[in-house]
């Protein structure tokens, strides 16, 4: 019969194998982190909808008919798409509000804001007299990762201002195209 030979304890072998049982540790937790991601930017995606149809509704209930107009009027998880970017329009008679976004190249970038952040794109805002002199508003848009909760925000390059997207800041981006 023929004997198996049995190797002796080796430091180099025994380093060996930790570092295996290391890496498919690191594969399982990356794995487990990109799919939260996804999970996160699809429920952002919902949210940033959510905060635009809130405010078409509370505009038109107080109007006679529904003069402002949500595209797309429905919003769900598989509406969203993370290999494209996506589109929010709110349109008033021809005064255009747009939230374009997408995800970002990385799983979490930091390139473009200081906050780390899932999804990018930008709020753009216009009417015809603005079409006419080649002017179109435009805010930089970030989902983000923050300690405490996440959530979108608009940055003024300008001022470097930054704050929460929600319905008070929709209704000033508004207000300048009316």
């Amino acid at each position: 019969m023929r004997r198996l030979r049995s190797w002796p304890k080796d430091d180099r072998l025994q380093r060996l194998a930790q570092r295996i049982r290391s890496l498919a540790e690191t594969d399982e937790h990356r794995l487990r982190r990109v799919h939260e991601v996804e999970a996160a930017r699809r429920a952002a995606a919902r949210e940033l909808h959510s905060v635009c149809a809130d405010l078409v509704a509370a505009v038109n209930g107080m109007l006679d008919g529904s003069e402002v107009l949500l595209d797309p009027p429905e919003y769900s998880a598989a509406s969203y798409s993370d290999d494209s970017p996506n589109l929010v329009q709110i349109n008033v008679h021809g005064r255009i509000l747009q939230v374009m976004f997408a995800a970002t190249a990385e799983l979490v970038s930091t390139e473009d804001f200081r906050i780390p952040y899932i999804l990018e794109g930008s709020v753009r805002a216009f009417n015809q007299e603005m079409l006419d002199k080649d002017l179109i508003e435009e805010q930089p848009l970030f989902y983000t990762m923050e300690r405490n909760r996440n959530m979108w925000r608009y940055f003024e390059t300008r001022t470097y201002h930054s704050g929460p997207f929600d319905r008070d800041y929709l209704i000033s981006v508004m207000e300048q195209i009316l």
